[in-house]
């Protein structure tokens, strides 16, 4: 399959002027999916099917559409089919026409084989990207899955990931920023093992550092405060939560802190300042406690409070244009009240939401809403728009 290659017309469903949605999605070798190509309007979308049936290969193809390695964080060639593939140009590919506020954009994405060699290739409109991290300019996106249950228990790099894509929303060089400095890290981190320690190299290396951690810390800075702005406006069925920045960095010190850090960093083998390092803290507002403390249940209310907050302020920065939600079996463990809120935000946001679960009978508040899709073995039907 061609990265830009893309199917028949779509009808799509009427939709407000100001809308980003994927119209079309065509996949190969991906995952489950030998190939497949589904249309949608703006509308929400519902993917139900048994466990197993695909729906999440299909959310994480989507993700792949913007900025990063998408909603599972695999590598590369753990998206490749396993079993009979669809002749292709690529090992897999992801394909899709995204509509942003009446104009059309091609992107295409997948790995492909040069030379022995394999790589990830980005396309827009027909040109090649220079990486993922463009594909921010056009698509902002926000997503929960089960795996997340755990951010608020499990290590801080979760949760540096989870900040960094709600930044990414508001900064889409935040991507590329992050990029140089890990780069730049890694570099370091190099020339400290193994030599030589040319200290006119390493000043070179922590200024860029230096350069772009700043950049990142103000970022993430400017998007708490935002978001716990757009928490304390709103008070409804999902708890309110109080977010801050716990190990972050003080940006006049950083480029000396490094500086100091050189021969302990040398000898621990890794950099021991710096954003990197910096950990997302979350509590709840109305229990006053701190969400690693809270029930698993709470914890996941806490999560969608933060992640609708999100979206209400990427809507509000762009006009009412909203990002694209991938929400994986989000409504199963919640109650009634809650489901019905969850639906309502989506409608008054206007966001297209491709949501999964196992039962459609839980989407049953989307009826006449959104478009719903039965996904069995791999295959997508539509049922209804």
């Amino acid at each position: 399959m061609n990265l830009q290659s893309l199917g028949h017309d779509v009808n799509p469903l009427p939709a407000r002027e100001s809308r980003l949605s994927v119209a079309r999605l065509s996949l190969t070798n991906f995952r489950s999916y030998a190939s497949v190509e589904i249309a949608t309007g703006a509308a929400p979308v519902v993917l139900a099917g048994a466990n197993g049936a695909g729906k999440t290969n299909l959310l994480d193809a989507i993700s792949l559409l913007s900025p990063g390695r998408g909603l599972r964080g695999a590598r590369l060639s753990e998206h490749t089919r396993r079993g009979p593939s669809a002749m292709s140009e690529a090992l897999w590919a992801v394909a899709a026409t995204v509509s942003r506020s009446g104009e059309s954009y091609e992107i295409g994405t997948g790995l492909v084989s040069t030379q022995g060699s394999e790589r990830r290739q980005v396309r827009m409109n027909g040109a090649a990207a220079q990486s993922s991290a463009d594909l921010g300019d056009v698509v902002q996106m926000l997503w929960l899955t089960p795996a997340m249950d755990r951010l608020f228990i499990e290590s801080a790099s979760g949760r540096r990931k989870f900040l960094d894509r709600l930044v990414l929303g508001f900064d889409s060089g935040h991507a590329r920023n992050a990029t140089r400095y890990e780069t730049a890290m890694r570099e370091r981190a190099r020339l400290l093992k193994f030599g030589p320690r040319d200290p006119a190299w390493l000043d070179g290396l922590e200024s860029e550092m230096t350069e772009a951690g700043i950049a990142m810390a103000r970022a993430r800075n400017e998007t708490v405060a935002r978001l716990n702005r757009a928490l304390e406006e709103r008070i409804g069925a999902f708890p309110a939560a109080q977010l801050s920045l716990e190990n972050d960095i003080d940006p006049a010190a950083l480029r000396d802190s490094l500086a100091r850090a050189r021969i302990r960093d040398a000898e621990a083998g890794r950099t021991t300042v710096g954003p990197h390092l910096t950990d997302l803290a979350v509590r709840h507002t109305q229990k006053r406690t701190d969400a690693r403390e809270c029930s698993t249940g709470e914890q996941k209310a806490l999560l969608i409070s933060i992640v609708l907050a999100d979206a209400r302020e990427l809507s509000r920065a762009r006009g009412g244009l909203s990002p694209i939600l991938l929400l994986d079996e989000i409504a199963a463990h919640l109650d009634a009240a809650r489901r019905a809120a969850l639906f309502d935000e989506i409608l008054e946001l206007g966001a297209q939401a491709w949501m999964t679960g196992t039962d459609m009978a839980i989407f049953a508040g989307l009826s006449g809403k959104a478009q719903l899709f039965e996904v069995a073995d791999s295959r997508t039907s539509l049922i209804s728009e």
